[in-house]
């Protein structure tokens, strides 16, 4: 079984190594591979779930994402308690067994063919990823659904929030949640974009070396998968032949605004 671990305990903290040794415990032969995302990232966590989920993969793929900024409520928790465990059912047999919170199932709540509650304890652990959730998602991967109580409403979960950063690559590309589809530019067309603070001039591309040495670009990125209604979405970047974008736009982290100023 191939097992992504999305989570935001810091990238190499020894928290996924934990993580990653109960799941392995619980289900036994499996390869599990850590996906950093920043601290409280839920719009980056559930852009990875999404990424991952409803694209091609393994028909024993489990995601498994604990990002849990405990936000829901901001009074004194009781021991440790925090937002529920859900579980999805993906189209292509991709199962996700994560926490509810912030955007984390926003990028997929649609296309979701189940999405139910995790009967499982919220409190009782500061670390409810390492010491109660790993055997809940054992028994959901080997197909067991004791545990799986009501529907979620999907209309109270929050829709993908428009115009943000969801997510920052390795070369300091800008990967935003702006749809190719929305846009109806020529390429070649020069724009000014803003985010956050910061405003810096691009260019429309279609692909991400069809510019010049230096020049910031805005295109279609690799980022994108299928919509339930069978048509395709492709996630907008912002990227620096060269260089950086995420350094140009002063290092913004993840749901930061994006702004097409003209």
């Amino acid at each position: 079984m191939l097992v992504h671990l999305i989570a935001d305990y810091g990238t190499g903290d020894p928290a996924f190594s934990e993580v990653a040794q109960r799941l392995g415990f619980y289900l036994g032969n499996a390869q599990i591979l850590p996906l950093s995302v920043p601290p409280f990232a839920t719009l980056a966590t559930g852009f990875w779930v999404a990424q991952l989920g409803l694209n091609p993969a393994p028909a024993d793929l489990l995601i498994y994402h604990n990002c849990a900024p405990r936000k829901d409520d901001v009074q004194p928790r009781q021991d440790n308690e925090g937002e529920g465990l859900v579980y999805a059912l993906l189209p292509g047999g991709v199962r996700t067994v994560g926490v509810n919170a912030g955007y984390t199932l926003s990028f997929i709540k649609d296309s979701a063919l189940s999405l139910r509650w995790v009967n499982v304890a919220r409190a009782g652990s500061q670390f409810r990823s390492r010491d109660i959730f790993p055997q809940a998602a054992a028994k959901i991967a080997a197909g067991d659904e004791a545990l799986l109580g009501a529907e979620l409403d999907r209309d109270r979960l929050p829709a993908v929030p428009a115009e943000r950063i969801a997510w920052v690559d390795g070369f300091g590309n800008l990967k935003t949640t702006i749809d190719q589809s929305q846009l109806q530019r020529e390429v070649g067309t020069k724009l000014i974009i803003r985010v956050g603070d910061v405003v810096s001039d691009a260019v429309y591309s279609d692909g991400s070396f069809k510019v010049p040495e230096g020049t910031l670009a805005f295109a279609p990125g690799s980022s994108g998968w299928q919509k339930p209604d069978g048509t395709g979405v492709r996630w907008m970047e912002l990227f620096l032949r060269g260089g950086s974008a995420w350094q140009r736009f002063g290092r913004p982290r993840p749901e930061e605004r994006v702004t097409i100023l003209g």
